[in-house]
């Protein structure tokens, strides 16, 4: 049997409003990238892969939501949705190692203003690209590819460099 198109209104069965259902929830993927219900972390590791796996933007507002084919509920994101806790140059590209098991390269590379490494994952999902960043931890990772550039520090990846510090 075919699963019906999701219904992307916003509207809940009448059984599931007049309880007090509704759309929101109290998931969030806090600022380290961690997913969080009712401020705690989602214990069960599994389960937190696969409720990342399901986040996509919501197709005519933008917010983020988990949607896994039958339906979907919107969460909170408090700086960006991937935070890539391990990562790795090969060549110019930069591996990024996600919270749904994946690993792909970080587009669009750049500095923040703090010195904080981004940049955008996730291009061929339903409103990708997506924001990403690297965790502290990740960034300790590529200190060996770290140069001077320009009077401030660079990261080296293969002959192409990105500027991460200006000069002091």
């Amino acid at each position: 049997m075919a699963r019906p198109p999701l219904d992307w209104s916003g509207k809940l069965p009448a059984n599931l409003a007049e309880l007090g259902f509704s759309r929101e929830s109290k998931l969030r993927i806090d600022a380290e990238g961690r997913l969080l219900h009712e401020g705690e972390p989602v214990g069960h590791a599994a389960m937190a892969r696969a409720m990342m796996g399901w986040l996509t933007r919501h197709p005519d507002d933008g917010r983020w939501v988990l949607e896994n084919g039958w339906d979907w509920c919107y969460l909170a994101v408090d700086d960006v949705p991937w935070v890539a806790r391990n990562a790795r140059a090969e060549g110019e590209a930069l591996i990024v190692s996600l919270a749904d098991g994946t690993e792909e390269p970080l587009a669009d590379l750049h500095a923040d203003r703090d010195g904080g490494v981004r940049g955008s994952v996730k291009a061929g999902a339903r409103g990708g690209p997506h924001p990403a960043k690297l965790s502290r931890t990740a960034q300790l990772s590529l200190v060996d590819r770290l140069v001077e550039h320009d009077g401030g520090i660079a990261l080296a990846l293969g002959g192409r460099v990105v500027p991460l510090l200006p000069r002091y």
